[in-house]
């Protein structure tokens, strides 16, 4: 509430609020000095005993258009404003949705792209074994040489990615052939090559290297490296320049020979980036599958062959962008993958487009770039005009954090798979200094429309869910309105890179309404503290709400809705039609559908009201246990924690261990909630991507010590508390 919602801190949040906040949080919520917009500093600094007691107490989340609605001004010519301190307007210019056709001729064979972004690729991808993601799928129980103690830990230790690693590769791999087919062609041979360095450990009876990659601590959104060349230490490139390009290779037996020098690279150079386990561990189903998949993708090789620039005709179109349509100005170039964006760069400059610069996770200094691409809103002036940058190409290493205003024309030259980063991405120039009235995002799309990209997108899908293959927490690759996302930017349709007002916190936007009502009436701040605990109206449905086009018919006939407090202490609301049945679980729908305007008349209270409130209650109930037997929030730290530990402890007891103590602290987490504390520490280490079998260590530890979950003696009676509900009668 009292972060500058206008412009980025530029640090972390928490280190920000311990430099700038010295006083009590009991200051903090009394004293009228600090003012909406900053933080300031208070005079008392002895009672603040954790800056995380401040964080959530105080954190929320604003949009773009939230802030446009609710606080900024209406010029001459109907553009918005915030007016800044030093007088200066600050107007929000419109994102415009642009695309960018290109043509995919599968007739034509020399369009290796049409052949290779086609169903049978993706038959292909689905098809996969990916064995080097499953090692723990491939276990000896009884080896001839019995493990060692070292040895039992790390296979162990193979269990924790499972599934979700397997996913995250699936995907990545769909994803990259979506970005370019120069990246899925390197992809494709990069695991082909791993393959076949598996192989010849096997055939030789040699230890196999096993990186240390972890699928909690991989972030969809920003892990821009291809997942091959990612090594022991996290973020490092597996390949250095002596094996970073694979030479053409026609033979398998080319591939066993290349593997074989890898190898010996990989047993001295590299031998320290890895753990070594005996090949005899692990069954013979393991080279099979190992052997199925680079014959499989070895296919896909010899039909296409090596990627061919001067036929790639999505390129083509970027050219066509650049030399043409937007000539003389500065353009941004996000793609979502490092060996895209380093292709693009380096098919600019051979097509004669100068000042161009790439930038990805691996570049030293990406800041640079962006002052050089950006000078005047970086304040960064440059002593040599050369060195300024008109067409920046960026991962989204770039999409937050960077004042990258002096551009107004956006490219995505890939789609992601959620469309918050577009959002994020057009939040890149859409800044306080942005002068142009208008934003230009533009977007690929294959000249045979974007059903094809959806019917792909969806088949891959399919495959997950199939395999139960989950791919992450924290970004939603397959969000329910993916598929009208595409479809509204396909039609340029103005709005659909606004972030909503749905993605406010329903807190912030209930203290707007509370806000702008109670500065039009002040009586309210004393009738409404009056009312009874529990409380109920109605009131004629707006039309508008009826006749929304993503509610059902029955929306039409109104009904009741319900506010809930569950005993987990989260807020609910609930839309209960005349027939009993749940009308929409978007919470920001039903709290939009008891809008009205003060002056509002009462109506009588319908005779089942109270009968489709009690099925509301049953509904939200019903809703919290379903998400995680009463765990709470399916993106807090009880329900990540029981659900990550759950899936790391049946693979435990799969393998050669069963850990008792590791499922009593999971029955203690699912029948009583954590403490304030405990949730603390395991948000604060599952954000840094902390391996299961540490996270495990963790939360046996806290719970030896009586600091992982609420004594029982402390716990109320677990029933939902009803705060109001609302009658719509049609």
């Amino acid at each position: 509430l009292f972060v500058d919602e206008t412009k980025d801190i530029g640090v972390r949040p928490e280190r920000y609020i311990r430099k700038e906040f010295k006083g009590s949080v009991r200051d903090f919520e009394t004293k009228k000095q600090c003012k909406v917009g900053t933080l300031q500093a208070l005079e008392h600094s002895d009672e603040i005993d954790d800056w995380r007691e401040l964080m959530r107490l105080y954190m929320v989340r604003r949009t773009r258009s939230f802030i446009v609605e609710h606080h900024a001004k209406k010029g001459r010519s109907a553009r918005r404003y915030l007016l800044l301190a030093n007088g200066q307007k600050a107007y929000f210019p419109i994102r415009q949705p642009r695309n960018i056709s290109f043509e995919l001729d599968k007739e034509n064979r020399t369009d290796q792209y049409a052949h290779l972004y086609s169903s049978e690729v993706v038959d292909l991808i689905n098809g996969l074994n990916l064995p080097r993601y499953g090692l723990g799928n491939y276990i000896l129980n009884q080896p001839s040489l019995p493990a060692s103690s070292a040895e039992k830990k790390q296979l162990q230790d193979l269990g924790r990615a499972g599934k979700r690693l397997m996913g995250f590769c699936r995907t990545n791999l769909f994803k990259r052939l979506e970005s370019s087919g120069h990246s899925f062609i390197q992809s494709i041979e990069r695991h082909i090559l791993r393959n076949y360095l598996y192989l010849h450990a096997i055939e030789n009876g040699l230890e196999i290297p096993i990186g240390t990659l972890d699928a909690g601590g991989l972030d969809a959104g920003r892990f821009d490296e291809d997942i091959e060349n990612v090594s022991a230490s996290d973020d490092e490139i597996l390949f250095d320049s002596e094996i970073s390009e694979v030479e053409a290779i026609d033979t398998t037996q080319d591939w066993h020979t290349r593997a074989a020098q890898v190898f010996r690279l990989y047993h001295t150079k590299y031998k320290k980036r890895y753990k070594w386990l005996r090949a005899g561990l692990f069954n013979t189903r393991l080279a099979a599958d190992l052997l199925t998949d680079s014959a499989a993708l070895q296919s896909v090789l010899a039909r296409y062959g090596a990627w061919q620039p001067k036929s790639d005709t999505k390129l083509q179109a970027l050219m066509n962008l650049l030399q043409n349509k937007h000539a003389d100005e500065k353009v941004l170039i996000f793609t979502q993958f490092a060996d895209t964006a380093r292709y693009l760069g380096q098919q600019l400059n051979a097509e004669g487009v100068r000042q161009v610069a790439a930038v990805t996770g691996a570049s030293q200094d990406p800041a640079q770039a962006a002052w050089r691409f950006s000078p005047v809103s970086n304040k960064k002036p440059l002593d040599n005009p050369d060195r300024e940058l008109r067409v920046l190409i960026a991962t989204d290493v770039l999409s937050e954090g960077q004042n990258l205003q002096d551009c107004s024309v956006v490219v995505n030259y890939d789609l992601p798979w959620a469309i918050i980063r577009l959002i994020q991405r057009a939040g890149r120039v859409d800044r306080i200094g942005q002068q142009a009235d208008a934003i230009q995002c533009y977007s690929f799309i294959p000249a045979d429309g974007v059903e094809s990209i959806i019917r792909l997108r969806s088949r891959v899908r399919e495959r997950l869910k199939q395999n139960a293959e989950v791919v992450g927490a924290d970004e939603a690759f397959f969000e329910d309105d993916e598929e009208q996302a595409v479809l509204n930017l396909y039609a340029e349709k103005s709005g659909a890179l606004d972030d909503m007002d749905d993605e406010v916190d329903l807190a912030s936007y209930a203290w707007q309404i509370w806000k702008n009502a109670t500065d039009q009436d002040e009586t309210l701040k004393q009738i409404v503290p009056a009312l009874p605990p529990v409380a109920y109206s109605s009131m004629a449905l707006c039309l508008e709400t009826a006749n929304h086009p993503l509610l059902p018919e029955q929306a039409a006939s109104g009904g009741s809705l319900v506010y809930v407090k569950s005993p987990e202490g989260n807020d609910a609301l609930a839309w209960i039609g005349q027939d009993n049945e749940s009308i929409t679980e978007s919470q920001f729908t039903i709290l939009k559908a008891a809008e009205c305007a003060s002056d509002t008349p009462a109506l009588p209270r319908d005779t089942n009201h109270h009968v489709r409130v009690a099925a509301g209650v049953s509904l939200l109930a019903e809703r919290e246990k379903r998400i995680g037997g009463g765990l709470g929030k399916p993106s807090g730290p009880r329900a990540r924690t029981y659900e990550r530990l759950k899936r790391y402890a049946d693979l435990v007891n799969d393998s050669l261990f069963k850990d008792t103590e590791l499922y009593r602290v999971l029955d203690e987490i699912y029948q009583r909630p954590l403490l304030e504390s405990a949730a603390d520490i395991i948000m604060r280490l599952l954000k840094s991507g902390i391996a299961d079998t540490d996270l495990a260590d963790t939360v046996k530890s806290l719970g030896e010590e009586g600091r992982l979950c609420v004594p029982e003696d402390e716990i109320e009676a677990r029933e939902p508390k009803i705060i109001c509900s609302l009658g719509l009668i049609a």
